[in-house]
């Protein structure tokens, strides 16, 4: 599998919305956080983010398709590099996709100093950033009775 980060750009966002929306409705219905799900964002606070110094949104293409997204925030000042968010399409999921993006975002942007938060819940989501050399900070915050956000960095 070869997969190529394509950089979108604000004509992009609408479809970012969308894919967003589609790529995160399991676990909006899953775990019920219609605060802070990417499924619940509006397109408006995601051209906010598009616009933000730093802040990086990657289609995941294979062969011209548009198989995910990644989000890299990268203030280039020495900060930690974040992943914020990535999702793979339903249809796509794993594949090896979502390592690949991880890989490619550490080849463009850097492989030290990054971070990243996941739900805790999320097993395979937990083997993923770990395989890829993650470690879990210790902090995890609680945001409701089904769903728990753990805190990753990577140095």
């Amino acid at each position: 599998m070869k997969i190529k980060l394509v950089k979108a750009e604000t004509d992009d966002m609408k479809e970012i919305w969308h894919m967003q929306r589609e790529g995160f409705s399991e676990l909006l219905e899953k775990y019920k956080d219609h605060e802070l799900s990417p499924a619940a964002e509006s397109y408006e606070r995601i051209l906010e983010k598009s616009e933000m110094q730093g802040s990086f949104y990657y289609f995941i293409k294979e062969d011209n398709v548009n198989v995910g997204v990644i989000r890299i925030i990268d203030k280039h000042d020495g900060s930690r590099k974040r992943i914020s968010p990535l999702w793979i399409m339903p249809g796509y999921r794993g594949r090896g996709y979502a390592q690949a993006a991880i890989r490619e975002a550490e080849n463009i942007h850097g492989a030290h100093c990054w971070s990243l938060d996941t739900i805790l819940q999320e097993k395979g989501n937990l083997y993923l950033y770990e395989k890829l050399g993650y470690h879990q900070t210790g902090r995890i915050e609680r945001i409701n009775d089904r769903m728990d956000i753990v805190y990753y960095e990577k140095d």
